[in-house]
């Protein structure tokens, strides 16, 4: 079983080249983060043609996740119980799916802006509220992951230059904290390997010839339980479909289970 997860930077951008990548990839469940597109709007049939079925959680110009499955979606749910919201709004931000033998969670995690400002605790709390929608999953038995645009870099190995970063957000002590303590509730970081270079980064900026360079970052990330975990046979960084035109600034992360 194939599984991934990709921030497609909206998906009608990017709707030609991911058509075309599920169906040369192979894979059977797709998390996808910023969506960037009303519910209404999601292109349901053109992905029906290609045998995946789609369970949103989207509103409009901004966020939005997906769970996109050709091994059948059940137990759908959308958004995070306690969702602490932003500014009197919650967000579009989380989406969880049973595919098969695997149960997921789409996410994208709140950004944070800079520290110090509103989003940076939104982002913490968020986190929170992450942890304690995924505990029970997390300890259970079936194969279970957490997949998605985390906003973090979990160490300073998972950035082109940690010194670029001082004192930004996605590398401060507490959101590596947040990390760990999700990992904590029984979940692993599933590291892919890179196709080129020696850090799996799966996020380049647009700006200053980033990807080219490989000034990259590793944000975007795998968190399996242990029977998830057990069944991988291999991870990787599709770095390739991260170059072209009209490539979103991530890539994707693809986990083979032996399931």
């Amino acid at each position: 079983m194939r599984i991934a997860t990709w921030n497609v930077n909206s998906i009608t951008a990017r709707l030609p080249r991911l058509l075309a990548w599920l169906e040369s990839s192979g894979t059977d469940v797709l998390c996808l983060q910023e969506a960037k597109v009303a519910e209404e709007q999601f292109p349901f049939e053109q992905l029906r043609e290609l045998g995946y079925e789609a369970a949103v959680h989207a509103s409009g110009r901004w966020n939005g996740v997906a769970v996109l499955s050709r091994v059948g979606i059940d137990d759908v749910v959308r958004g995070l119980p306690g969702d602490p919201g932003y500014d009197g709004v919650t967000e579009p931000r989380a989406v969880a799916a049973t595919c098969g033998p695997v149960r997921v969670w789409s996410v994208y995690v709140p950004n944070g802006r800079e520290v110090g400002h509103p989003h940076y605790a939104y982002k913490l709390q968020w986190f929170e509220a992450l942890k304690a929608a995924v505990h029970g999953d997390a300890q259970g038995g079936r194969p279970f992951a957490v997949l998605g645009d985390y906003n973090v870099a979990p160490t300073d190995d998972d950035v082109f230059d940690a010194a670029a970063f001082e004192g930004s957000t996605h590398v401060t002590p507490a959101e590596r904290a947040a990390l760990a303590a999700l990992r904590e509730s029984g979940l692993d970081d599933v590291v892919p390997r890179p196709l080129k270079y020696e850090h799996p980064f799966t996020y380049w900026d647009y700006r200053q010839l980033c990807f080219p360079k490989n000034r990259g970052m590793r944000i975007d990330l795998v968190y399996g339980n242990e029977p998830f975990a057990r069944a991988v046979k291999d991870a990787y960084v599709d770095r390739e479909e991260r170059k072209g035109k009209g490539a979103s600034d991530h890539a994707p992360v693809v986990v083979d289970l032996d399931v």
